[in-house]
């Protein structure tokens, strides 16, 4: 059993503001020194300003195990690190405030800080497991320490929150392997860190009414077969630091697949609707080595960098050479849209285009990938250069050339004619499929933590780092 350093209240009232269920007292399992487990629980573990606080490597502050367990207006202090990066990130180890084996845990009103290198501050692990948070404020500073974390099929609750992280590699929503459930209403949530964007999604996260910014890093990362779902929230990024090798790109919106075991192959998805968007470098979206259905509907997307473009399918340093381009289903919907679309000789674009749609700037200028279009009636496309793609679906008047040329299958566009054309059939399947390793998502990791060291060079043993992942 872990021991765990806790400062204590020598006397309570009946109306101490920390709150916990009958159940959950007589289930706590902690144990503070030189006192008992039920002279601990009864206790709850607060100072006389309604602290906790842990000062030891891989321990918690506040753990929560199988149990129903609520705290509200304490303030949560972690220290210590963890040398196991992968217990750390995968299972919670060193996190401030943790929940595992089917436990609910709701906090409300409360403040944490965690100061050391793998110390994420609220985790839920496994199935069944649930945290609620609520009114809270939460600043990590140490490097890989997530603000709200979840894995192995967890699920976390958040609602008006105040997160800040500063270290590397410390997304302020944050997942990894076997991910989960995260649903986030309203707050504020900052990252300054290489590789920290505001969301880090190897599960699938749904975030309303809130701001988002990323002053180092990308403002979201989907990995695999996960997704991110903003409703009206706004998010700037500003990518100006590279966390890896991987990639030259710059963007707001990175959308991959590391094949590093952390996400399982398949279509990962991406949904704005209202709210806004602002980057201030590189490109908007950027989606390499993997399937990808990005929707934006009635959201206001604004790229300050005259050199980026708006979406950007492209092979980079993950995956197989020749078979790791980005596959892309794009729907614009009630969209006003500029900016123009790179698609590279191994990658692929579906765009569709309705609700009164418009859509400003070049397709694949460079002759190199395949691209189909469909423009809805009402919808309009207006180019800003000469492009290219595959095959056409279109009203007549759908298509303002404004002075440039569209080929289509190699054929000249003639403007004021309609055409009929068929979408281009995408495989989900990405690179480097063989030889993952044991645990993939789409199930938890299973049974107990593994024995022995974490695999060296990253979570999935293969030397590759993807960006806003804990380095180990």
């Amino acid at each position: 059993m872990k021991r765990i350093r806790f400062t204590y209240l020598i006397a309570l009232t009946m109306s101490a503001s920390i709150l916990f269920s009958a159940a959950a007292c007589s289930a706590k399992t902690i144990q503070a020194d030189g006192i008992t487990d039920t002279q601990a629980s009864s206790s709850q573990n607060l100072s006389s300003n309604n602290e906790i606080s842990n000062y030891n490597d891989s321990e918690h502050a506040i753990e929560a195990k199988g149990q129903t367990a609520d705290y509200s207006d304490v303030t949560v202090i972690k220290t210590g690190s963890s040398s196991a990066g992968d217990e750390a990130d995968f299972y919670g180890d060193n996190s401030a405030i943790f929940a595992t084996d089917k436990a609910t845990l709701t906090l409300k009103n409360v403040t944490v800080n965690t100061d050391g290198k793998h110390a994420n501050a609220v985790f839920s692990y496994g199935e069944g497991t649930t945290v609620n948070i609520s009114d809270s404020k939460i600043t990590t500073s140490g490097d890989c320490s997530g603000g709200l974390m979840t894995t192995g099929g967890g699920t976390m609750n958040a609602s008006n929150l105040t997160i800040s992280t500063t270290g590397n590699s410390s997304a302020a929503i944050r997942s990894d392997r076997g991910g989960g459930t995260v649903n986030v209403d309203g707050g504020t949530y900052k990252t300054s860190g290489h590789g920290s964007p505001a969301i880090y999604s190897t599960a699938d996260i749904t975030v309303s009414n809130a701001t988002l910014e990323s002053t180092s890093s990308e403002g979201i990362v989907v990995e695999g077969k996960n997704s991110v779902t903003l409703n009206n929230v706004s998010l700037t990024a500003d990518h100006n630091a590279h966390n890896s090798d991987k990639t030259d790109n710059f963007n707001a919106v990175m959308i991959y697949q590391s094949m590093s075991g952390d996400a399982s192959v398949g279509i990962a998805e991406f949904t704005m609707s209202g709210g806004s968007l602002t980057n201030k470098k590189g490109d908007v979206f950027f989606v390499n080595n993997t399937t990808a259905t990005i929707t934006i509907e009635n959201a206001s997307i604004v790229n300050q960098d005259s050199n980026g473009v708006f979406l950007r399918a492209a092979a980079s340093g993950w995956g197989s050479e020749g078979s790791n381009g980005g596959k892309v289903n794009l729907y614009l919907k009630k969209q006003a849209q500029s900016g123009d679309i790179v698609v590279d000789s191994v990658s692929v674009l579906n765009m569709y285009m309705s609700s009164s749609s418009t859509y400003t700037g070049a397709i694949n200028a460079d002759n190199k990938g395949q691209v189909y279009v469909e423009i809805e009636s009402g919808s309009k496309w207006v180019l800003t250069g000469d492009s290219y793609v595959t095959s056409l679906t279109c009203d007549a008047d759908a298509i303002d050339l404004n002075g440039y040329k569209l080929y289509v299958n190699g054929v000249e566009y003639k403007s004021g004619t309609s055409s009929k054309g068929t979408a281009i059939e995408i495989k989900t399947e990405s690179s480097d499929t063989e030889g993952q390793p044991d645990g993939m998502p789409g199930e938890p990791p299973s049974g107990e933590k593994p024995q022995g060291d974490p695999p060296s060079g990253g979570p999935g043993g293969n030397g590759e780092q993807p960006p806003a992942k804990p380095e180990n």
